[in-house]
């Protein structure tokens, strides 16, 4: 899992990607709010972000996350116990808040439960499986290959399952900022589905895709 953290203190920055590390996550940190900003459309699973860091706040930031992506979770991390600064953090979209000092552990099972890591291989039939933690899918135990944008998308795809994904959420996360059309996004799908059962990605007309898993 690709996970972005924004924490100034940088003794806590560094012991919270030890320790995610450790658990096999893929951790990107900055300590500086605009920093992190310019990279919040890298194709992140999860973000982890403290509010009182330099030059743009975690609530701002978790504001633009939610412009282009209302799916992905977000953790907020602060000090701040004040309940205006509590209600603007969920009313921005946040999934969980986390008050300072807390143990890395409790954070660890709030990104667990959040991007249901406990579930490690996803089945979409009798004959694929595709592994989160890998990003790797398979045919009856084979490996399928797929492209780094073909990875992206069955990636958000399976971490969205039954859920009406638009156009602009799908290109927000397999682009990653990148400039694409809905022409070459038809495209990648038309590509994906030549690789998984058929009747998993259901076209939303004028909107965007479904993508259905039992």
């Amino acid at each position: 899992m690709k996970l972005l953290l924004l924490e100034d203190n940088q003794r806590l920055n560094n012991s919270i990607v030890k320790r995610l590390e450790l658990k096999g996550y893929e951790v990107h940190s900055f300590e500086d709010g605009l920093e992190a900003l310019e990279h919040t459309y890298e194709g992140f699973d999860c973000f982890v972000l403290d509010i009182n860091v330099p030059s743009l706040d975690g609530i701002n930031i978790l504001k633009e996350i939610r412009e282009n992506n209302p799916l992905v979770p977000v953790v907020i991390i602060s000090s701040n116990i004040d309940l205006e600064t509590i209600k603007d953090a969920y009313g921005s979209g946040c999934d969980d808040y986390l008050k300072k000092p807390f143990y890395i552990d409790e954070l660890e099972m709030k990104i667990e439960k959040l991007c249901q890591l406990d579930k490690k291989t996803i089945s979409l039939d009798e004959k694929y499986t595709y592994d989160l933690s890998l990003r790797e899918l398979f045919f009856q135990s084979e490996q399928v290959k797929l492209t780094k944008k073909e990875t992206l998308l069955l990636h958000f795809f399976l971490t969205n399952p039954n859920k009406k994904l638009s156009y602009e959420q799908i290109s927000d996360y397999v682009w990653q900022g990148e400039i694409n059309t809905t022409d070459s996004l038809r495209t990648l799908v038309m590509r994906l589905r030549k690789k998984i059962p058929k009747e998993c990605v259901e076209t939303l007309v004028d909107f965007g895709y479904k993508f259905h898993l039992k």
